[in-house]
């Protein structure tokens, strides 16, 4: 199994010191830079701060009148020392007899702000990033957010330590936030004193992570329940729960499989073709069956089986099956993003694989970038910067980091102390099923886009179909699956459907 360091969730891709990646994911070979201490170097303040500023979007004929307020919360370990002063916007709407419910929201990485749910998913500003091709330069258009959750629960978008906004502060070291457990704590207490500061401990609470932000948010749903806050409801955006899934197992396979039928119906490689999700369910029946068989029996395959196994295989992902049978029935996500369209001298998006791109040859085994993260993330980072800093006048020394991933590095403490014992791979589904046990009336919803080779979701099925919960509690789990990539927030169809999905699921939670 890969060393916790290098697994990096297996959600890594190319980028230095703050360059962006689309979504969420940190990049492999991102280094940290060496450190050179400079007495003007802005410094976060022990002092919290609120800027708070009144507006109103169109939202459904009407006009939904709220307060935004960027601003930095205190957080303190159990001495009472100050250990990192995080990074928030809330969005609040005014509500007259019973508590709104409140929502914390959060991107993963682990090493990225929460800039991309904040300007894409449901907050009530969005960045218009409708098509899967690249966004025009500036000026980047965002506006009106149609598919918002705001007139459903109140918003609070929080950046992870050492990202965004987000700094250490007295005695501490970013290292002191570098790690499952470092980060659900700091998490922790960042909701505690929220809940303290705005007054909000009575209100309906949920949490809404992406990417890590779901293993973040399956260890938040343990240390939060023992730190006296009870959720109502989770919801898990592209999600990962057992990290050592991710380290080119046979089960890693088997859950990435779906996902490259997935990719080979949208780009044509399926003929004839039939419904796409009738289609995904025959590849996940294959995918669970003849193939996690096939590749259990390792040297025990006769050539014959592999030979049938391998032609199955062709016939779903688009593959040939000269290609599979070379490839030893084993084809990892990174090779099949070079593979699938190498004959129109083409890769496919591994965080949203309906966008395209080029490589300098048509020879090589893996991409050398993702072409959704050049597509998208500069008006992601210009239009953010544009409306924290100018439309909302928000003032700070500090410098906005869309992610730390250089600053991380190998860094990250992948192991975790579970509710079981200590593990040395993280698997936070046993946190959530111990908390959804400890709390029965806990909701989870989980949502996929089908076209994302950065977290399967086969493999969430996995993850959450393994948690030994009884039948009354797995019956809180919902799934809900959209024809878009890892954001599938920034597809406008998806995006509707996605906003209906949890304005139900929340009118069951509360």
């Amino acid at each position: 199994m890969m060393r916790p360091s290098l697994i990096a969730l297996a959600l890594a891709l190319g980028a230095p010191a703050y360059a962006q990646e689309a979504g969420d994911v940190p990049a492999k070979d991102a280094k940290p830079d060496a450190a050179k201490p400079d007495k003007d170097a802005a410094k976060a303040s022990v002092e919290e701060d609120e800027q708070p500023q009144r507006r109103s979007i169109p939202l459904r004929g009407h006009s939904l009148a709220y307060t935004v307020t960027p601003g930095h919360l205190t957080i303190r370990n159990d001495k009472g020392e100050p250990t990192a002063s995080m990074f928030y916007t809330a969005y609040t709407v005014p509500s007259a007899g019973r508590a709104r419910p409140v929502t914390f929201l959060f991107n993963g990485g682990p090493g990225s702000s929460t800039m991309w749910l904040h300007m894409g998913s449901f907050g009530p500003i969005k960045v218009d990033a409708s098509v899967p091709e690249t966004i025009a330069g500036p000026p980047f258009r965002y506006g009106a957010n149609p598919d918002t959750l705001l007139d459903v629960t109140d918003l609070v978008f929080i950046d992870a330590p050492t990202t965004g906004l987000s700094r250490e502060i007295g005695k501490a070291e970013p290292k002191d936030f570098f790690g499952v457990d470092k980060d659900a704590d700091a998490f922790t207490r960042t909701i505690q004193r929220y809940l303290s500061k705005y007054g909000r401990w009575n209100s309906p609470k949920f949490i809404i992570g992406e990417s890590y932000g779901t293993t973040r948010a399956g260890a938040l749903s343990k240390s939060l329940s023992d730190a006296g806050v009870q959720l109502n409801g989770i919801v898990l955006v592209s999600t990962v729960l057992n990290i050592g899934l991710f380290g080119g197992d046979d089960q890693t396979l088997v859950n990435f499989l779906p996902t490259y039928a997935a990719d080979a119906w949208y780009h044509g490689k399926v003929r004839p073709k039939p419904e796409l999700m009738s289609f995904v369910a025959e590849a996940k029946a294959f995918a669970s069956g003849p193939y996690a068989a096939a590749l259990q029996k390792g040297g025990a395959l006769s050539e014959q089986e592999k030979q049938s196994v391998a032609q199955q295989m062709a016939r779903l992902t688009g593959l040939s099956t000269d290609y599979v049978m070379r490839s030893n029935l084993r084809v990892p996500p990174n090779h099949f993003q070079r593979e699938l369209l190498r004959d129109r001298r083409q890769i496919i998006g591994r965080i949203d694989s309906r966008f395209v791109g080029t490589e300098p040859d048509a020879a090589g085994d893996s991409p050398s970038y993702d072409p959704q993260a050049s597509a998208i993330s500069g008006a992601f980072v210009g239009a953010f910067n544009d409306y924290l800093y100018r439309d909302l006048g928000y003032k700070t020394a500090l410098t906005f980091r869309p992610n730390n991933y250089a600053g991380i590095g190998n860094d990250w403490n992948f192991q975790h102390n579970a509710p079981e014992g200590q593990q040395f791979v993280a698997n936070v589904a046993s946190d959530l099923a111990q908390a959804m046990r400890e709390n029965p009336r806990l909701k989870l919803l989980n949502v996929a886009g089908v076209y994302d080779l950065a977290t399967p979701f086969f493999g969430a099925e996995y993850d959450l179909g393994h948690m030994a919960l009884e039948p009354q509690i797995v019956a809180n789990i919902r799934y809900a699956y959209y024809p878009a990539g890892h954001m599938m927030y920034i597809d406008p169809p998806s995006a509707r459907q996605l906003k209906a999905d949890i304005a139900s699921f929340y009118a069951t939670a509360e």
